[in-house]
């Protein structure tokens, strides 16, 4: 099964949590084990699992991020968004997870990210939920 899940972001950088919607789509799919695969086909967006309960998680991953790759460089790229594209690369732009139980198999504090570095845009992910 595939679906497409659209992410609608509202600032340059935004991490937003998809965890329940993916979720959903395994519940949709009736899929008890398997594997949840989700691919991000955008050069400067990406997608990472991490701590969802405390939100100062993500503002120290953007903070970081923007010290590590500041908006304005030396960088030779002319449309202006190099350091969207290398985050991208950072941060990278597919995860796998298991599923039991119908339930994707994320630790305790775990959620799915999108990351966003070059919007506000509409975006998209592709998730393959794999039965096995």
């Amino acid at each position: 099964m595939i679906k497409y899940l659209e992410v609608v972001t509202q600032k340059r950088t935004h991490f937003e949590d998809i965890t329940e919607e993916v979720q959903e789509a395994i519940d949709e799919s009736g899929i008890e084990e398997g594997i949840c695969y989700l691919y991000v086909p955008h050069t400067t967006a990406g997608i990472f699992i991490n701590e969802n309960a405390d939100p100062d998680v993500k503002w120290d991953i953007e903070q970081m991020l923007d010290k590590l790759v500041p908006w304005r460089g030396d960088y030779r790229h002319i449309e202006g968004n190099a350091a969207a594209h290398i985050k991208s690369v950072l941060v990278g732009n597919s995860i796998m997870i298991p599923i039991r139980e119908g339930r994707l198999m994320l630790g305790t504090w775990q959620g799915i990210f999108f990351a966003e570095f070059d919007g506000p845009r509409t975006r998209k992910v592709i998730m393959k939920i794999i039965k096995g």
